[in-house]
This record gives C-alpha cells, sequence and structure tokens, in this order.
C-alpha cells in the first residue's frame, strides 16, 4: 500500500510539472498571466454564446423588419390595382355612355318626331309568365302608362305599365300579356308577337296569324306595324324558327328579342311621336 501511494503521488507531481511547463509555455507565447488565462477559458464560452445570440437576434430584426416592408409594399400594390381596376370600369362605363349618346343621337336623326326620356334600370322582376322592370324616372319626368320604351338603337323594349312620381314599372316583350302588331321587313307578312313565356319559350318571342303560304327564313328582320302605342318600323326581333300552329291553317315564327333585356342599363321612354 505505501509503495502504491508512492508511485500515486509520483504520477502527480510529474503531470503537474508537466502542466506547470505547459502553461509556462503558453504565456510565454501569448503574453498573458496565468489569471489571464485561466479567466479567458471561462469567458471565451461565454463570449461565443452571446456571439451567438446577437447573430441570431440580428437576423430575427432583419426578417421582422424584411416581413413588415414586404407587407407594407403588399399593401400598396393592392391599392395600387385597385386603383387601376376603378379606372378601368370608369373607363368602361365613360364608352358606353358615348356609345349610348351617340346612338341617341342617330335615333334622333332617322326619327326626328321623337321625344324621348332616358332612363336607368334600378330593379328587375322575372316570374313564370310575366317580365318587367323598374326605371328612375317617372310623372315628373313626363312619363305615363302605354308609352313604348326602346334602346339608343331603336329596338323594342316593352310598355311602361304603372308610373309613380320619380318611378316607373315597365313590362318587356319577353312578358306574355304584351301583344305587338308586327311585320316581317323582308317579305311584308303581318302578323302579332307576344311573349313566349305563354307556350314555354322563355327568352324568345312568337308571331302568330302568319298566312300558310307564306315564305319564312331565319334571320328575317321584325319590326313594328306602327300604332297609337308603338311607334312604326321600331325592331323586334328576328326570325329564328317557323311552323304551322295547331290548328295547321297558320303558321307561327319563334323570334330572338332585338333588345338583350337581361343586360339593358339605360332605356327611352318614347313620350312623343308622330303616328303615320
Amino acid at each position: 500500500m505505501k509503495h502504491f501511494f508512492s508511485t500515486r503521488v509520483r504520477v502527480v507531481l510529474i503531470v503537474a510539472v508537466l502542466l506547470a511547463v505547459l502553461l509556462a509555455v503558453v504565456s510565454n507565447l501569448t503574453g498573458l498571466s496565468l489569471p489571464e488565462m485561466a479567466v479567458k477559458g471561462i469567458l471565451t464560452p461565454i463570449r461565443t454564446g452571446a456571439s451567438q445570440l446577437t447573430d441570431q437576434a440580428q437576423r430575427l430584426y432583419n426578417y421582422m423588419f424584411g416581413y413588415e416592408a414586404l407587407q407594407a409594399e403588399n399593401e400598396a400594390l393592392k391599392e395600387e390595382i385597385a386603383r387601376l381596376e376603378k379606372a378601368a370600369r370608369d373607363a368602361d362605363a365613360l364608352m358606353r355612355e358615348n356609345d349610348n349618346l351617340r346612338a341617341v343621337a342617330e335615333l334622333k336623326q332617322v326619327h326626328e318626331d321623337y321625344k324621348l326620356v332616358d332612363c336607368y334600370i334600378i330593379s328587375r322582376s322575372s316570374q313564370e309568365w310575366s317580365s318587367s322592370f323598374t326605371v328612375n324616372r317617372g310623372s315628373t319626368s313626363g312619363l305615363a302608362e302605354g308609352m313604348c320604351v326602346i334602346t339608343a338603337n331603336g329596338e323594342v323594349v316593352g310598355l311602361v305599365s304603372e308610373v309613380g312620381l320619380n318611378y316607373a314599372e315597365v313590362k318587356t316583350v319577353l312578358d306574355s300579356s304584351l301583344e305587338i302588331g308586327a311585320t316581317i321587313s323582308s317579305s311584308g307578312y303581318n302578323g302579332m308577337v307576344q311573349g313566349g313565356y305563354a307556350t314555354g319559350l322563355s327568352g324568345l318571342l312568337r308571331m302568330d296569324y302568319l298566312p300558310s303560304n307564306s315564305v319564312i327564313r331565319n334571320n328575317d328582320q321584325v319590326v313594328t306595324t306602327g300604332s297609337m302605342v308603338y311607334p312604326r318600323n321600331l325592331i323586334i326581333g328576328y326570325v329564328v324558327d317557323a311552323d304551322f300552329d295547331d290548328t295547321g291553317v297558320a303558321k307561327y315564327a319563334l323570334l330572338e328579342p332585338a333588345a338583350n333585356v337581361a343586360a339593358l342599363e339605360q332605356v327611352f321612354v318614347v313620350t312623343e311621336y308622330e303616328v303615320g
């Protein structure tokens, strides 16, 4: 046992001497004293960790700042897109208004006797047997029941059926209760046009009482015959089909309305015209 402890003591002394020599050499090379080296050895890992934390914080800050900048840029882009979309809508509306004004000017040149009141559609109603809409003009603008309603291109839209001070109801040509005296322009055949709702042909018109020997062609134009209600030669629609009626004595024709009632925004009420 005595020999064992002596050996261990010698080993410890040898290691201590070697460490002392090593520290002396390192101190001599670095110019640091032993206490300074000890402090540096302790602080170096701490400094390394702190540096890493600082780097991570800097990266996080840069990310957050960059994200906020991207958000701000995104919002600015959205605002610019919204502005451009509004400008496009305004330009479209202006173009439509200019087209309408041009068409109205041409309509007035062709029909100098017409007195027109322009109206905008504010609501619509479509049921199984009827089709109508409401406009933003009424009796204060000179509207009255039984007045004809047309487009700027001279196409029949319908008839004023009810009037208030600042509004009016219009039954469209698709309404099965309306009947319009009509003529096929190319042949001169006369008949009566009614909304196709009555025969289950929603969206189309039906022209009845045509002669059994009449020759009817697709795309033939059908116009108003002229009456106390509808001025002469307003466009009602175009032939898309024809056949004999149930009696077999007369023919009928199916028409596509000239006016796209569902897409209309503006219409014109004929308040006065010369009958002839």
